[in-house]
């Protein structure tokens, strides 16, 4: 059999049988059927009884004169097609080989009933993952489609963007390129003018320095030896270090300006 492991079967048998009296006066007889395995062992087995439908004879009249014609004819017959579910078994790893039917008179007699035909169906039924699978089948083709397109997109745009957008990246390029030129050409400029401006300060406090030491000189030589009135002293000292004060204030603003 080629039946999938884990695979749910059902095994049923269906009897194409003549409306008989000898099929009508042998009643109920058994139903058997086994699963044979590989290694000849049964699997399982299962056992039905079976009888034909029950008419009474004023409908087996009635029934026959209303379908002469067509009994007649062969278009109908006087059959009974009987079905029975013998079997509902899951495959397993123990491999099922063949199905044997078999049939068992009824207890005390040894006729067996007639028949015309007799064939036995196998319904196999899926699993409940490939049973979700299969019946929601379109809905899974269009969403896998779905995240396969925005998965090569997203793969396109990240390796091929200056291929695809050639623009884009040309600009992007253009404007790192010029912002580093300009950080290049700016950081020189830079730094010359701070080394500018400290050796310019560093003159202006040197300058300061001298000044202020030649300025303390001429006032010592200028004032005289013989000690007079104190307040006449004070005073010429006080006006002539405000006039030193100013000078220096002055030779700093003209150094400034013209830096």
């Amino acid at each position: 059999m080629g039946v999938p492991v884990g695979h749910t079967f059902h095994v049923s048998l269906v009897l194409l049988m003549p409306e008989s009296d000898f099929n009508r006066h042998i009643g109920v007889f058994q139903l058997n059927a086994e699963l044979v395995s590989s290694n000849g062992k049964v699997i399982v087995r299962s056992s039905h009884p079976c009888i034909l439908r029950f008419r009474s004879l004023p409908i087996r009249l009635g029934r026959t004169f209303v379908l002469g014609a067509p009994l007649l004819l062969g278009l109908t017959s006087e059959t009974q097609k009987i079905s029975v579910n013998m079997l509902n078994i899951k495959e397993g790893n123990l491999r099922t080989k063949a199905i044997r039917v078999s049939l068992i008179p009824r207890a005390g007699t040894s006729s067996l009933p007639q028949l015309y035909e007799a064939e036995i169906l196998i319904k196999s039924e899926l699993p409940w993952t490939k049973r979700l699978v299969h019946n929601w089948r379109w809905t899974l083709y269009v969403w896998t489609s779905l995240y396969v397109y925005i998965i090569f997109l997203i793969i396109l745009m990240s390796c091929f963007r200056s291929v695809l957008f050639p623009m884009t990246a040309t600009n992007f390029d253009g404007e790192v390129r010029d912002a580093a030129v300009v950080d290049e050409s700016r950081g020189p400029q830079i730094g010359a003018r701070e080394e500018r401006n400290e050796g310019v300060s560093e003159l202006i406090r040197k300058w300061q320095q001298s000044r202020i030491k030649r300025k303390a000189i001429v006032l010592q030589k200028a004032v005289p030896e013989t000690v007079g009135s104190s307040a006449s002293t004070m005073s010429v000292t006080r006006e002539e270090t405000s006039a030193v004060i100013e000078e220096e204030i002055g030779d700093s603003e003209s150094v400034c300006s013209g830096n």
